[in-house]
């Protein structure tokens, strides 16, 4: 059986204030030619359909469109919801949907019921593992302790107890949205640390025969069994250099697994440039970023004036614009967003204890902290699905 695998689709996000959804519409239309032109079987969507709960209308318009052109092709599709999905609202018509071989998962509670496709050696079962927020899934799972690790190795027990009832021989398919350890990170990622720790092992997923992961934006092997496509889109300049491509995996009778990049559409280049303005203004080596899409940090020991408007007169693009002076070794850091710059709100707030009482924080402190950004975070959660 030959899958498609792809994820992180963002549908309404911007990059630096430029609307994407022309790439976005562009990136749903290579989809539907490569299941077309590639004998593709089924499709598997990793979850982060959208950028946030409540989507705008063009973004659903265009989801609308993409569902409509894969049910006509006549390929099942099947995917979940991620952490910038509203699981409630991406479900709402699943049931119908489904008859028309559009397979949206998105209940916590349907993570051992799969959805079974036939190919000319037997079964293979997918099972869709939308993203579980451990405050919120805790009770449904019965774990006593509400971390990613905890949740996800319940939802596979679900899995592989369904599969032992299955027939000999049938193969299976994971779909989940999870930070699972030795992925690399961007930053355009939502943070989703729980008690501290946001990864999972990859051999929670021991057991089933292929893994297509969703919520990291750089396409990954972390085992010839368990992937993660990335986003077919950059969302960050941290994806500068990044290959944006999806999976095309196919499974064999004994559940072997071949895979194949395929490259997605590029709307523009991505190019990160670093130096004092007169350099970047002249340095020919650069010519090749003109039409790119820039990040430029400049390292004069004094602002220069009109730098953006000097920049763009050679880089019309440019989009971000960052100073970090050259210093001298011993001169003390002296910028707040680079001293915050990688630090998570955990790391700042226990910064913040040590600046005002004198002294870090003690475990039990840090627990406290820990606690209280994690009930946030779950209480936002818990808002954009009310919204």
């Amino acid at each position: 059986m030959r899958l498609l695998h792809t994820s992180d689709w963002h549908l309404g996000r911007s990059f630096h204030r430029v609307g994407m959804l022309g790439a976005q519409a562009e990136f749903i239309g290579h989809l539907v030619t490569t299941v077309r032109e590639r004998a593709v079987d089924a499709v598997v969507v990793s979850g982060d359909v959208y950028d946030r709960a409540v989507p705008p209308l063009a973004a659903v318009e265009l989801f609308d469109d993409a569902l409509h052109r894969l049910a006509d092709l006549g390929v099942p599709t099947v995917m979940i919801s991620g952490n910038h999905d509203s699981a409630r609202r991406l479900g709402v018509g699943a049931g119908l949907m489904g008859r028309a071989g559009i397979h949206l998962r998105t209940e916590p509670s349907s993570c051992g019921t799969p959805v079974v496709l036939s190919d000319g050696h037997g079964d293979v079962a997918f099972y869709g593992l939308p993203y579980l927020e451990p405050a919120l899934v805790r009770d449904e799972f019965a774990v006593e302790k509400a971390g990613h690790e905890a949740v996800l190795a319940a939802a596979m027990d679900r899995v592989r107890a369904d599969l032992a009832t299955r027939a000999s021989g049938t193969r299976s398919v994971v779909l989940a949205h999870a930070f699972v350890t030795g992925g690399e990170p961007s930053d355009s990622e939502r943070d989703i640390t729980v008690g501290g720790v946001a990864a999972v092992p990859a051999g929670v997923f021991d057991g089933v025969d292929y893994v297509a992961l969703g919520h990291l934006h750089g396409c990954q092997t972390l085992t010839e069994r368990v992937r993660y496509s990335g986003s077919p889109l950059p969302y960050s300049f941290s994806e500068a250099g990044h290959r944006k491509t999806m999976w095309l995996v196919d499974l064999a009778a004994d559940g072997a697994v071949t895979a194949e990049r395929v490259d997605c559409p590029v709307p523009r280049a991505l190019a990160r440039i670093r130096g004092t303005l007169e350099e970047l203004l002249a340095d020919p080596g650069l010519t090749r970023h003109e039409e790119a899409w820039i990040e430029a940090t400049l390292t004069d020991p004094v602002r220069p004036a009109e730098p953006m408007a000097r920049l763009t007169e050679r880089f019309p693009h440019t989009l971000s614009l960052a100073f970090d002076p050259a210093r001298p070794a011993d001169e003390p850091e002296v910028s707040y967003a680079r001293r915050l710059a990688g630090r998570d709100d955990q790391q700042i707030a226990e910064d913040f204890v040590t600046h005002v009482r004198g002294t870090g924080p003690d475990d039990h402190e840090r627990t406290v902290l820990r606690d209280a950004f994690d009930a946030v975070r779950a209480d936002d959660a818990v808002r954009e699905v009310a919204r």
